[in-house]
């Protein structure tokens, strides 16, 4: 078992680095805990060419200015694409006024779905 060990450890190390590299959120429009103004398109570029139908978004409006206890609603209806790192989203119309959060998942070539989120703001 020990041979087989030392037998693969240089053919690991022979593999391109990129081969276990996962996805890195590097920036997005609207960024991270911005306020902008009516967004119809959202933009993330990650550090990795996507694999666009198992990368994607979740968008939840979690405030609305005015409505103190306003549920969650999540936001549907909307178009992604991916184009090498890059995934847009095409709202169906400007996004209101409100508290929004973002959930991302991405997958590039090594397979893994790396997640993340964050919130952002429209004025």
């Amino acid at each position: 078992m020990r041979r087989l060990a030392l037998l693969a450890a240089p053919l690991l190390l022979a593999l391109p680095g990129t081969a276990f590299a996962h996805p890195k959120l590097v920036s997005s429009t609207p960024a991270a805990n911005t306020a902008v103004a009516k967004p119809t398109t959202l933009s993330l570029t990650f550090s990795e060419d996507l694999v666009g139908p198992l990368s994607g978004i979740e968008l939840v409006m979690t405030g609305m200015p005015g409505m103190a206890n306003h549920a969650p609603m999540p936001i549907k209806g909307f178009k992604s694409e991916t184009k090498g790192k890059v995934l847009t989203v095409k709202l169906p119309r400007a996004l209101p006024a409100g508290t929004y959060n973002l959930k991302w998942h991405a997958v590039a070539g090594d397979q893994h779905r790396i997640e993340g989120q964050y919130a952002f703001t429209v004025r």
